[in-house]
Formats: structure tokens, sequence, C-alpha cells
């Protein structure tokens, strides 16, 4: 069984939980948490992802590092995984966890790219544009990019809008490249 697929269901299982005991947000900010203390330490990730390290102390790294910061069910939660040689999928699992709760609530993630900064009000607008085409509460990223030249490009899952100049100077280009006449 893949490790994405494990990590799924360990996912699944402590949203199951958490919904279960009334404390799903709780859970999810120190899921976030756990999530920002991996991306910062990679030597935490590679400990809990060695066989060579006992499984006890790892639990004792997690437990030095998470017992008075998280909710009791997640120190749990990390010792059932530790117990069972599934500290390497941590990282993952808590990956899976945000990704399952964000479908729990109907939030969507989206980006825009755009030449130039986009102000609070143009991006409120176009996370409203964007929210009803989904039905789906959306969170927007911004980022800049200015080889765009001018105009956006919105990215909502596998769908993608490009506005953006450059975009339509590349459609240009490959329209003209499709006429040319062959003598």
């Amino acid at each position: 069984m893949s490790e994405f697929t494990v990590a799924s269901r360990y996912a699944k299982s402590l949203i199951d939980l958490a919904q279960e005991q009334g404390n799903l947000e709780t859970v999810k900010q120190d899921m976030e948490r756990f999530i920002a203390v991996l991306r910062a330490n990679k030597a935490l990730q590679a400990v809990l992802q060695n066989p060579i390290i006992k499984q006890d102390k790892k639990s004792s790294i997690l437990d030095a590092l998470f017992s008075d910061k998280v909710h009791p069910s997640i120190t749990a939660f990390f010792h059932i995984m530790v117990r069972k040689g599934r500290a390497g999928i941590l990282y993952g699992t808590a990956q899976e966890f945000i990704r399952a709760y964000n479908e729990v609530k109907g939030i969507i993630h989206a980006k825009v790219t755009s030449a130039a900064a986009l102000s609070a009000k143009n991006l409120d607008a176009l996370r409203q544009i964007i929210a009803g085409e989904v039905n789906a509460e959306v969170v927007l990223k911004n980022s800049v990019d200015p080889s765009l030249i001018g105009g956006f490009v919105v990215t909502v899952g596998d769908r993608q809008i490009d506005t953006s100049i450059a975009g339509k100077l590349k459609k240009l280009e490959l329209h003209f490249n499709s006429q040319v006449v062959k003598i």
C-alpha cells in the first residue's frame, strides 16, 4: 500500500475522531502548527523517517516538542503512529489531514498570479467571483510575476484561466505559426 494511501487513511481517522469529540478546529490548528515545525526543521523530519532510531526515542522527541502545545488527542495519535512504525509518514498524514479538513469544510485554495500585486479590494472581488463559480469558500493567494506584463492567471484546482498579456501574445504567436503559408 502506498504511503499516500496510508497517510490518507490515518488523516481520515483523525478527522473522524476530532469531529466526534467536537474539537475539529483545535486539531486543525495543532496540525498546521505541527506542519510548520516540520517544514522549518528538516532534521526532525529525518529523525522521524529514520528506521534505525527506536520508536521510544521518536515518541520522546515528539512529547518534548508537542505534548504541552497540542491537544491530547494529537499526542495520542502521534504515539499510535510511532508504535505502528508509521512515524515516517507523520508529515504526509498532517498534510492529508489539512486537505481532508478543507474538503469537509468546503474550502478551496486558489492562486492568482499577476504582473503587479493586487489590492485587497481586487483580491476580495476576485475571491467572491471564484466562490460563486465553484460554490465553495475560497482561500486566495496572490503572487507576482512581472513577466506576465499585465493581467493575471487564476488557478483553481486543475483549472487555469490566463488573462495575462504574455499569455495572449503566446496564443497570437501560436495562431500566426499555424497560419504560415508554406512555399
